[in-house]
């Protein structure tokens, strides 16, 4: 039976695109649907920023007429310019276990990719490292979280199967939140803030939170420079992210640590967990899935750990453990007894090396896979060879 491939190229198709995957994981248990709003966002020409300075393709592959197969192509330029490196992303791949169907909607981006004289494709990645990246290898019977995709086992076995090999891989922590406070961050959260004189902000309302939203924005985008596959975010990047994330965020879980000029020097987010409140309202807002994600917000013994970032001249002087305290107490005054770290890059020791002061296990792995293509074809000959 053969796989016809649609561009995906007006809003009603777009929706059909960012709902596909709701019949795959129907009463799949452990895959937690995005939120539309927010792939809508993201994926939408007219809606993300992003657009600015990258192109993108969408392609759903159907047999006899039912859908079987979606994935998203990103020309990210920002990226090329950045790293040097001509690859063309891909993300929001999810498809039925056959292999005609898999190969056809890959086969789709390589092709745009030769168009374009690009080097490689890797992925799962999106527009930023802000958006939903990787793709789970491990950890197949664990919950998912908003900030992280799922996928089914056979998907890995179908990217090698294709040629894509391992480029980079995160790592997640389940995390057990102590009952009482541990000694260690405890003290080493006196000695920061007395040594170098550190203070967390005292905020108490949103809207006195929502004064320093692009200020931490572009202490994230500093900091992260380094890290496998990020671009710069212009501001109104950095405005759309606030906009569409931070009427989430609870004020006791983003600890702002700033130093004696007032300057912000670290901060950190973290939320009770939305995944069963998305699995019940399928990824909805209306007409009663705000009532889910409302609850969630208020009665939840789960917590997200989603963002961490310490200027540069702050870091290894023990600025975590001031803003660790804080997310700690906040956890326990809610009930959490249970936190999620979300992906780590594996490389990134300094960070996952925190979690030895607590219970925890490593209980999930993603992978962005890298498939060279014909790079000499696109590459000059250097004239002193040969």
């Amino acid at each position: 039976m053969t796989i016809t491939l649609r561009e995906v190229k007006t809003t009603r198709d777009l929706k059909k695109f960012i709902r596909y995957p709701r019949g795959l994981y129907k009463d799949n248990p452990y895959w937690v649907p995005s939120l539309f709003f927010d792939d809508f966002n993201t994926l939408h020409w007219d809606k993300n920023p992003a657009f600015e300075k990258s192109e993108a393709k969408y392609w759903m592959a159907y047999r006899d007429g039912k859908a079987v197969g979606r994935i998203a192509a990103i020309l990210n330029h920002p990226f090329i310019e950045k790293w040097g490196d001509r690859y063309l992303r891909f993300g929001w791949f999810d498809f039925i276990d056959d292999s005609e169907v898999s190969s056809a909607l890959i086969g789709a981006v390589e092709n745009w990719a030769e168009e374009e004289e690009l080097t490689a494709v890797h992925g799962p990645l999106g527009f930023t490292d802000l958006d939903r990246e990787g793709m789970l290898v491990e950890g197949f019977e664990e919950l998912g979280t908003l900030a992280a995709m799922y996928n089914y086992p056979y998907y890995l076995t179908h990217m090698e199967n294709l040629g894509y090999v391992k480029d980079v891989d995160w790592m997640e922590y389940q995390i057990t939140v102590p009952s009482e406070p541990i000694e260690k961050i405890s003290r080493a959260a006196t000695i920061v803030k007395k040594r170098l004189g550190l203070s967390l902000l005292k905020i108490k309302k949103k809207k006195d939170l929502m004064l320093y939203a692009m200020e931490l924005f572009h202490l994230l985008d500093e900091e992260y420079r380094h890290l496998y596959g990020t671009v710069p975010l212009t501001e109104a990047q950095m405005k759309a992210y606030v906009d569409q994330y931070f009427g989430f965020v609870s004020v006791d879980m983003v600890p702002i640590v700033v130093n004696p000029e007032g300057e912000m020097v670290a901060f950190g987010i973290a939320m009770p967990s939305l995944s069963r409140a998305l699995q019940k309202s399928q990824g909805e807002i209306l007409p009663i899935g705000f009532l889910h994600l409302l609850k969630a917000l208020k009665q939840n013994d789960i917590a997200d750990m989603y963002l961490v970032a310490v200027r540069s001249d702050y870091q290894g002087k023990g600025v975590n453990a001031l803003m660790m305290e804080q997310i700690l107490r906040a956890l326990a005054a809610r009930g959490i007894t249970i936190a999620e770290s979300n992906p780590e890059l594996e490389t990134n020791t300094a960070v996952r090396g925190f979690w030895k002061y607590f219970e925890h296990r490593q209980h999930k792995r993603r992978r962005c896979f890298i498939k060279h293509l014909h790079k000499h074809l696109y590459e000059p000959v250097n004239p002193s060879s040969g």
